[in-house]
């Protein structure tokens, strides 16, 4: 009978040799973390935007505009199929889990509210063309 003295009721672990392996999830935000860190290293301005939104398409025109010959570079979250693990990975980082979410320089600024008043303080072109 379970649980009596000859067959003890324990936790049984077993040993998977694809145990020590991430799951397809695990290197999926990876992935996505990887893909976040080089691209905001690799680029001037960095924007983690999603297409559809209105203060994304804000943020991306007033920079674009303003830089067209700064290295820019803008990832459409909502069309991406890791967009999800990156946007978790943005909110962990920054705690920001909304878009846009901005990076000049390798120094998160925030979202399109925060670019528009870098921008009307003057502040936001020596932000970008510092060295």
């Amino acid at each position: 009978m379970l649980g009596s003295p000859l067959f003890p009721l324990s936790p049984v672990t077993t040993a998977s040799p694809s145990s020590s392996r991430p799951s397809a999830h695990q290197r999926k935000v990876m992935a996505a973390k990887d893909l976040v860190e080089n691209t905001i290293s690799e680029n001037k301005i960095a924007i983690f935007s999603k297409s559809y939104c209105p203060y994304c398409r804000r943020a991306k025109a007033l920079l674009t505009s303003k830089f067209p010959n700064v290295s820019t570079k803008i990832l459409e979250l909502d069309e991406m199929s890791e967009g999800s693990e990156i946007q978790d990975y943005l909110a962990e980082k920054t705690g920001q889990r909304t878009v846009p979410n901005i990076f000049i320089n390798q120094k998160h600024v925030g979202g399109c509210d925060a670019v528009v008043a870098l921008d009307n303080s003057g502040k936001l072109n020596s932000l970008v063309n510092a060295e």
